[in-house]
C-alpha cells in the first residue's frame, strides 16, 4: 500500500475561521446545489440525485459495469448498487450479469431511460445556466478548471493519484 503525504500543520490551527475554510465553502456550496437539484428530480422525475448521475454517466459513455461507473461518478460502491436496482425495478436501466466476471452487473440504459435523459436533460442544462448567469463565461471556464485541479489534488492526498474523475 502506497503511504499518503500528510500536510504538515499550519499554525496549531489558531487561524482557522470556518466560513474562510475552502473545503467548508466547497461543501455548503455542493449541498446547496445538490439539493436544488435533488428537489426538482424528485418532484418532477422520482429520481434521486445518484440515479440521476447513473442515467446520465449510460446516456453519455454506454453500458459500463457497475466498477466503471464507480470510478466515473466517484459514488461508492453501495450508492450505484442501489441507484441502479431502483432505476431497473422502474425499467430506466437493463442490469446483465458480466460475461468476463460473473459477479458484477453491466448496466444500460433502456429506451424509456434514454428517453427520460431527454426530457431531463434540457431542466438539467437550465438550472445550471441559472446558477452560473451572474458569472462571466471566462468565470465559468475558469471555476471549472480550478474545481479539475482540486479534485486531483484530493485525489492525490487521499492515495488515489490524479482523482480519477472527470
Amino acid at each position: 500500500m502506497t503511504a499518503r503525504p500528510v500536510p504538515e500543520p499550519v499554525d496549531g490551527g489558531a487561524g482557522l475561521k470556518l466560513d474562510d475554510y475552502l473545503p467548508y465553502r466547497l461543501s455548503v456550496a455542493s449541498n446547496a446545489v445538490s439539493r436544488l437539484i435533488a428537489r426538482a428530480y424528485e418532484d418532477r422525475f422520482g429520481l434521486t440525485v445518484p440515479q440521476w448521475r447513473l442515467i446520465c454517466v449510460l446516456a453519455e459513455d454506454g453500458a459500463m459495469n457497475q466498477s466503471a461507473i464507480v470510478g466515473r461518478t466517484g459514488m461508492d460502491k453501495v450508492t450505484v448498487s442501489r441507484a441502479a436496482q431502483g432505476l431497473a425495478k422502474r425499467r430506466l436501466v437493463e442490469r446483465s450479469e458480466n460475461d468476463r466476471d460473473g459477479r458484477s452487473h453491466v448496466v444500460a440504459l433502456s429506451a424509456e431511460g434514454r428517453r427520460l435523459h431527454g426530457e431531463i436533460a434540457p431542466l438539467a442544462l437550465a438550472y445550471e445556466a441559472a446558477l452560473i448567469s451572474g458569472l462571466a463565461p471566462q468565470e465559468v471556464a475558469l471555476l471549472k478548471r480550478l474545481l479539475l485541479r482540486l479534485q486531483g489534488a484530493a485525489g492525490v492526498l487521499a492515495g488515489e493519484g490524479g482523482g480519477g474523475l472527470r
